[in-house]
């Protein structure tokens, strides 16, 4: 699901005083706590439907039976996944808990939905032999990564120039599962298509610098700490995006990381060729 449209608008079509004030007053708490860009967005997507969906009854003045009911209707009208339906939930119990200071039984007593139990999708060694032979340049690099580092997706696409260890053949997986920092192996075979992506990236940034640019989003209050980090080539994105963008949070133009549906798009059109 896209949030960009409902970012660009995020107050519109709300009454004064129980939309914008309240969304904001969101946004400002998610900063204050870290929380990504994906997940601000996203947040701020349910809070605004489901003060869209009881105006003009402001939040603070509903109870369980509200919040059920706006959960059930995502289910049964708009028949989304399971997962959808509980980072919803997630939403809604941040803008009560967090926002409004409203911690009462009934938000203990909201049901998640059960994500179906599904038996992953298992290649063979010959198989994943195939799709990485198939896959060329940048995404075949990525994802020999996925498959001989064991990175996740996201880790690999916010992989950063100094977590690359050329010499010892080692990665440096920051802020991962459970917000836990690990050491993890380079593969030998990929050692030589890193290097070479290194260099790409080096070149970029400074063209970059020589524009004028050459930031990138630093984590949490790191940017307040070391202030001009941010331009260093060891922050650099191994994987940047191929263009600069303007963060919404501040307005900078930054070179954020590559978007990960260009791997996972990559990977299920040559799949389905296996």
């Amino acid at each position: 699901m896209s949030y960009d449209g409902e970012q660009a608008a995020v107050t519109e079509g709300l009454a004064p005083g129980a939309g914008p004030r309240l969304l904001e007053q969101v946004r400002g708490k998610l900063r204050l706590k870290h929380y990504s860009l994906r997940t601000e967005q996203a947040y701020l997507y349910w809070v605004r439907r489901y003060i869209r969906a009881w105006l003009p009854r402001h939040p603070r003045d509903l109870d369980g039976a509200a919040v059920e009911a706006f959960l059930t209707g995502l289910a049964t009208r708009d028949n989304v996944a399971a997962s959808t339906q509980n980072q919803a939930l997630s939403a809604l119990l941040f803008l009560y808990r967090e926002v409004l200071g409203i911690d009462l039984p009934w938000m203990e007593n909201v049901i998640r939905a059960k994500r179906p139990r599904r038996l992953p999708v298992v290649l063979s060694r010959a198989q994943v032999g195939r799709l990485l032979e198939r896959l060329a340049g940048r995404e075949a690099l990525m994802a020999g990564l996925l498959y001989g580092s064991g990175l996740r997706l996201m880790e690999c696409v916010r992989l950063r120039v100094k977590d690359v260890d050329l010499a010892r053949n080692e990665l440096t997986v920051r802020d991962g599962k459970g917000g836990k920092d690990r050491m993890t192996v380079l593969p030998g075979a990929l050692r030589d298509g890193l290097s070479q992506q290194l260099g790409q990236v080096r070149l970029l940034h400074a063209r970059d610098l020589a524009c004028g640019l050459g930031r990138v989003n630093l984590p949490h209050a790191l940017a307040r700490k070391y202030p001009n980090a941010a331009t260093e080539l060891a922050w650099q994105y191994v994987f940047p995006a191929t263009r600069i963008s303007v963060d919404p949070r501040d307005g900078v133009r930054r070179r954020h990381h590559i978007d990960e549906k260009v791997l996972q798009k990559a990977v299920l059109k040559t799949g389905t060729k296996l």
